[in-house]
């Protein structure tokens, strides 16, 4: 009896330890739990220890509320000018309602798929093969349009989408090769005659500044030499000035000084006949005589007199 009660007793005990480590559950960071409780939505388990009823509690689903990446297989669609392309994408989402994740669609990356396959072929089908070589930024943000709307009701953010590749069939490729050789060409040529056109320009504007500078110089030249002229005659000038004042001066103290000694006009005009007779003693046929010496003298005999002694000296 002793044996049989403490095999009984050690199969409660065990039963015990069940119930209790079904009722545990630990979930980790960054990571929620759907609780049904008789198969209904019973509540969110949360990161951390959590407690629930074993057998009446189930775990549904377990979320990751991490940012993941899921990437889409690629995709054939058709341009606006009839280019049939292939292109891959990656969608970032991040689970913001796990309630919605889990009723609100059966699998919502799938579901995601399935909308980017639609949205791509959207606004694929608007553009031209140029433009959604130049322009991935507007499919990117279409696309993520396109899948926010769609994916509203799931409990799912899509917070970016980006273009892996684009598979461009190859004789469009090797007709693009050939466009854009033709096209470097084309901005080479054009470079290499702009680059021509402003040598020329230089040249001209270098050849001008130098005739200008010429002009200007020769400019400077003859104004120098007309200011030097200038200064020159000016100078001569106040020289000549400046010797006919010392002349004027000197006659002018000379006739003060005979006119302190006390000499009348007679003796002066007396005077300047005897410098006219040392004159006359020089080689000049010819002799002009003042007036008012004439009259001083008072007769034309004084003069002949004056110029007999000077045939005499002779």
């Amino acid at each position: 009896m002793r044996v049989v009660g403490f095999i009984v007793f050690l199969i409660l005990l065990a039963i015990v330890i069940t119930v209790i480590a079904k009722g545990v559950r630990i979930i980790p960071q960054q990571t929620v739990a759907i609780v049904e409780r008789l198969g209904k939505y019973h509540n969110t388990l949360q990161a951390g220890v959590n407690l629930i009823i074993p057998i009446i509690d189930g775990i549904r689903i377990r979320h990751d509320l991490r940012m993941q990446q899921e990437t889409v297989p690629s995709q054939s669609v058709i341009t606006k000018d009839n280019v049939a392309i292939g292109v891959e994408l990656a969608t970032f989402f991040t689970v913001v309602e796990p309630k919605l994740a889990t009723y609100g669609i059966a699998n919502y990356v799938e579901g995601i798929h399935n909308i980017v396959a639609s949205a791509l072929r959207a606004t694929i089908g608007k553009m031209e093969l140029d433009e959604i070589l130049s322009n991935r930024d507007r499919i990117q943000a279409e696309l993520r349009q396109a899948l926010d709307n769609a994916s509203e009701n799931w409990g799912v953010r899509i917070d970016r989408v980006e273009v892996l590749q684009l598979s461009i069939p190859g004789d469009i490729q090797n007709s693009m090769e050939k466009q854009m050789r033709a096209e470097r060409e084309k901005r080479a040529n054009i470079l290499q005659a702009e680059g021509e056109k402003q040598a020329t320009v230089l040249r001209a504007e270098a050849q001008r500044a130098a005739v200008v500078l010429a002009a200007e110089a020769e400019k400077q030249r003859q104004i120098l030499d007309a200011e030097a002229k200038q200064k020159a005659q000016e100078l001569e000038a106040l020289g000549k000035a400046e010797a006919i004042k010392l002349v004027a001066q000197a006659e002018r103290e000379r006739i003060e000084a005979i006119k302190k000694a006390g000499l009348d006009a007679q003796i002066l005009a007396y005077k300047s006949f005897e410098a006219l007779a040392q004159m006359a003693d020089g080689k000049a046929s010819t002799i002009f005589i003042p007036t008012e010496a004439v009259n001083a003298l008072g007769s034309v005999g004084m003069i002949g007199k004056i110029f007999d002694v000077g045939g005499k000296s002779q």
